[in-house]
């Protein structure tokens, strides 16, 4: 078990992926719009060295449709067994489309209950009340919650980001998110410095940063030594400014290793 400062902090495991342990764990998107192309994307899978993918179903134009997600998700599971992460990304924190709040908690319910996702996607800036009943929800049923913030144009002030990790921790997450654009070099390392903080005197749990486009790249690689436990690469097509290819990201964590 690693610490956070004197803060136990908890090992949080999926299937056989232990999060916290070792390396970053490496996160490929699906970002098809049909039924057809994230199946496609799921069968490139099959060659590629990751750990666990994530579902952006809001790419997905049966979104809306419960029908629909139930037979992709069924689909999915037919042919990946690794874990699966359920995402719908508002439009407000990145997304590529909208739902009422009312959908949008309806929708993760749906996934929770669906047993056919290990974890699911909540944003931090959503309903807290509902944040907190789906997040009881998916422990019952075994699933496990990102709780995540996204800042598609800027790098608020490290106390700011380490604030937010920190309420995540105490709405319950399993895993805490923050992915920030950085407006220059400087915005790179407040990222950076927010991390080790959380590493080293306030991470509970796991905990997920990044500093998107070019700036930030070193970010995404840099998690072993700064304190986060996962970082997104594409396969095929990118969710994110600034993601690295699965294999480009497999060697350097490699050549930056800890061990």
């Amino acid at each position: 078990m690693r610490h956070g400062g004197d803060t136990p902090v908890k090992i949080v495991q999926v299937k056989d992926i232990v999060f916290n342990e070792g390396r970053p764990k490496i996160c490929v998107p699906l970002v098809g719009k049909t039924k057809q192309d994230i199946l496609a994307a799921v069968k490139i899978l099959e060659n590629v060295a990751f750990d666990l993918a994530e579902l952006r179903i809001d790419f997905f134009e049966g979104v809306e449709h419960p029908e629909q997600v139930e037979a992709l998700l069924a689909e999915i599971k037919s042919l990946y067994k690794k874990p699966l992460l359920f995402t719908f990304r508002t439009k407000k924190e990145g997304g590529e489309r909208e739902l009422s709040l009312d959908r949008y908690f309806e929708l993760n319910r749906f996934a929770i209950r669906s047993g056919m996702v290990d974890m699911i996607d909540l944003e931090l800036f959503s309903s807290e009340e509902d944040v907190i009943k789906l997040i009881a929800e998916a422990n019952e049923q075994n699933v496990k919650v990102v709780l995540s913030s996204h800042e598609f144009f800027r790098t608020p002030p490290k106390e700011e980001i380490v604030a937010r990790l920190v309420k995540m921790q105490q709405l319950g997450a399993d895993i805490t998110k923050i992915a920030v654009m950085p407006q220059s070099e400087e915005d790179v390392l407040t990222l950076l410095a927010a991390t080790l903080e959380m590493k080293k005197e306030k991470a509970d749990r796991p905990c997920i940063t990044m500093s998107m486009g070019k700036y930030g790249v070193i970010s995404r690689l840099a998690g072993e030594l700064f304190g986060s436990c996962l970082t997104f690469a594409a396969a095929k097509d990118v969710s994110a400014p600034g993601q690295v290819s699965v294999r480009d990201v497999r060697s350097i964590l490699e050549i930056l290793a800890l061990d």
